[in-house]
This record gives C-alpha cells, sequence and structure tokens, in this order.
C-alpha cells in the first residue's frame, strides 16, 4: 500500500517510516496539518495514518477536511489522548479507527492491514436501502430524508450494510469487528460502540432511544426498521 505518515515527532514519525517500509509498503510523511490535507488530497494515497496533534492544523480539522475531499480513504487516527471524547470526535469527522499511543507495532500493523483489505473488498448486498424516512445510498456513503443529506464514514455505511443483510437476528460486536473493520473477532476495542454512538447522532431521531440501529442486551446490535 500507499501510506502517509502524518506525525509531527520526529522520532516516532522516522519509527513509523521504518516499519511500513519493513512491512513492505510505500510511505510518504507530512510534519504539519496544512502539508497532510494537500498531500492526501493531491496523491492516490491507499490510507493515512494521522496523528491527532498537530502544528497549523490539529488532526480532527486534518480528518475532516480529507474525508470531504476522498470519502472513501481510510484514515487510522493516532492519539496519545486515551479519553472516550477524543476517540469519538475523532470518529466523528471520519477516521476509520484509532490506536492510542504507546501502541505496539504488531497492532498498528494488523490495523493497517485490516484497513487496507476493507478498502479493497467489493461490498456485497444492495446499495440503496430504506430505513423509515431515511434512504441510505451506501455506494455512495450518503443519507437523505427529504431535503436533508448527510454523510456517511465508510465504518458507518458498512455497519449499516452489516446490520441491513442480517436483519433476521442481532448482529454481536466481534461479528461487526470481521465484518466491517477486517479485525481479529478477539480484538479488544470500543470502536464499534463509538462508531455506532455517532451514528445514531446523525440519522436517529431521539439517540436515547434509537429504532434504526437498536441495542440487543448481552449480544450486540440489530437493525430495528421491519
Amino acid at each position: 500500500m500507499q501510506i502517509l505518515i502524518v506525525e509531527d515527532e520526529g522520532v516516532l514519525r522516522d519509527g513509523l517510516l521504518d516499519l511500513m517500509r519493513a512491512a513492505g509498503h510505500r510511505v510518504d510523511e507530512a510534519a504539519d496539518g496544512l502539508t497532510a490535507v494537500k498531500q492526501a488530497t493531491a496523491v492516490p494515497y491507499d490510507l493515512v495514518l494521522l496523528d491527532l496533534m498537530l502544528p497549523t492544523l490539529d488532526g480532527i480539522e486534518v480528518c475532516r477536511r480529507i474525508r470531504l475531499a476522498r470519502p472513501f480513504l481510510p484514515i487510522l487516527m493516532l492519539t496519545a489522548r486515551g479519553s472516550e471524547d477524543d476517540v469519538v470526535l475523532g470518529l466523528g469527522v471520519g477516521a476509520d479507527d484509532y490506536v492510542t499511543k504507546p501502541f505496539g507495532a504488531k497492532e498498528l500493523l494488523a490495523r493497517v492491514e485490516a484497513l487496507g483489505r476493507r478498502a479493497k473488498t467489493v461490498p456485497g448486498g444492495p446499495e440503496a436501502i430504506q430505513a423509515g424516512e431515511w434512504r441510505f445510498d451506501l455506494g455512495h456513503c450518503l443519507g437523505q430524508k427529504g431535503k436533508k443529506r448527510i454523510a456517511l464514514t465508510a465504518r458507518e455505511t458498512g455497519i449499516l450494510r452489516c446490520l441491513y443483510q442480517q436483519r433476521a437476528r442481532a448482529v454481536s460486536r466481534s461479528e461487526l469487528l470481521e465484518q466491517v473493520w477486517g479485525a481479529r473477532a478477539d480484538m479488544e476495542t470500543r470502536t464499534v460502540d463509538m462508531t455506532i454512538a455517532n451514528l445514531r447522532q446523525k440519522i436517529e431521531r431521539d439517540p436515547g432511544n434509537p429504532k434504526i440501529v437498536v441495542t440487543v442486551k448481552g449480544v450486540g446490535y440489530a437493525w430495528g426498521e421491519p
């Protein structure tokens, strides 16, 4: 894969460059937010490794701008912040996954490979589905309700597709990790829950009482619309 590494700490950036090259990837680098946006929107990268704390533009704004220009480019956010609010914010503006510093090389490479596999996979199933007043164009990661139109991330789209295809039953978090993220079922992460929380903010009339993506206690999530 061709990867853009966005990190302002020189030692860490060099380490990431060496790690990705050793794994067989082609890599470029950027040390600030503005440079990252310019490169990511001009070069056909397969994935962006994006630090949250950057000069000129922070990682949240960089992610937002890249996502607008390249809706399907996988973005893996690297952050020293461990709070749930920061992770939710990153996922909300379009990051596909996150790793909290300090992280292990094996975990990072596994997540990079998983994102790369999912990006190359042609999804099966319907490309447009109806849920109440919403019509979801899964092929273009869009949702529309009347005149209101919203952009969905690739992961949010994948969750909707997966739950709709399996609407006769509840789907576990482990299944969603495997089918949407391409990650191992035993990987400990709350990314699924946080991504669904963001998705509900976009599409549910009352996110605290969801009707489209519902929680099945002790199991996972299910498609709630008939």
